[in-house]
């Protein structure tokens, strides 16, 4: 676990894995996320030998949080310099909700850097329906009561069968934001203005010339089939993956199955099969 300094801002960062991996991996949180969050899909990376980069963006949990709303491109560069201070030439990356559509710009503007992106329940642009839901959080982030936000939000972001099996762990995560720690809600008004503001990017993801798997689940309410659609094809490279009986939040609802199909993409176009 570490900090990087960067225009004014800390950025909470870490590296596991083989630190001197001949493939390196770096993953973009979902908006509500921090770095644990991926604690079920890095280690099937770690087995493979890759060196794997976490980060929380500015306005996350672990990071600083200054005055916004930010853009997406300031996401992308301030990345890009924690790569580069960590010396990393060429990486393969994966985004969940916000963070694939963090990866998506930086596949467009830092095309030599990127060898794979996986979009995981994420859109290129927004309707109604989703900035309303979006915008709904804000309201929630005001009454400064982290578990009464946590279980309002739950039924629009976790399929239904998952919230039924897990319950105990869902209430476990709400009571964790009791307190607001790190002036979470505040961060999440941030980046919530954020994306509403700035996700539009559908016109360019014909740029992205890096070969990309898109998944989404099938029970998405959030961000629905149809976003991930539009992004797959738009990329010219892509290839796409739906998940069934699966909402949103696909990194803790479906670990397997996403270790799989993920892996199996980025090892098909990385250097260890060679």
């Amino acid at each position: 676990m570490a900090e990087f300094q960067i225009n004014g801002t800390t950025l909470f960062y870490e590296v596991l894995g083989d630190q001197n991996g001949k493939e390196t991996i770096a993953f973009f949180n979902g908006v509500m996320a921090s770095t644990s969050s991926w604690s079920l899909l890095t280690p099937i990376f770690e087995k493979l030998g890759f060196r794997i980069i976490l980060h929380d963006f500015k306005g996350q949990l672990k990071s600083g949080k200054p005055d916004g709303p930010y853009t997406f491109d300031e996401h992308c560069a301030e990345a890009k310099a924690l790569f580069e201070q960590l010396g990393v030439k060429k990486l393969h990356l994966v985004g969940t909700s916000y963070g694939g559509e963090a990866a998506m710009k930086f596949a467009v503007f830092y095309p030599e850097m990127v060898k794979t992106i996986t979009v995981i329940d994420s859109v290129s642009e927004c309707d109604p329906v989703v900035e309303g839901l979006v915008l709904g959080w804000k309201i929630l982030c005001d009454t400064g009561d982290g578990v009464k936000f946590f279980n309002a939000m739950t039924p629009s972001i976790y399929g239904p069968e998952f919230i039924e099996k897990n319950r105990e762990m869902l209430a476990g995560r709400a009571q964790a934001l009791k307190d607001n720690p790190n002036n979470y809600l505040e961060g999440q008004k941030i980046l919530y203005d954020t994306f509403v503001n700035d996700v539009y990017m559908t016109d360019r993801l014909c740029e992205i010339k890096c070969p990309a798997l898109i998944i989404c689940g099938d029970r998405d309410l959030l961000k629905p089939v149809k976003f991930s659609q539009i992004i797959a094809d738009n990329i010219p490279d892509s290839e796409f993956i739906i998940l069934p009986n699966c909402g949103h939040v696909s990194i803790f609802e479906k670990p397997n199955e996403l270790q799989s199909v993920i892996s199996g993409f980025v090892l098909k176009h990385s250097e260890l099969l060679k």
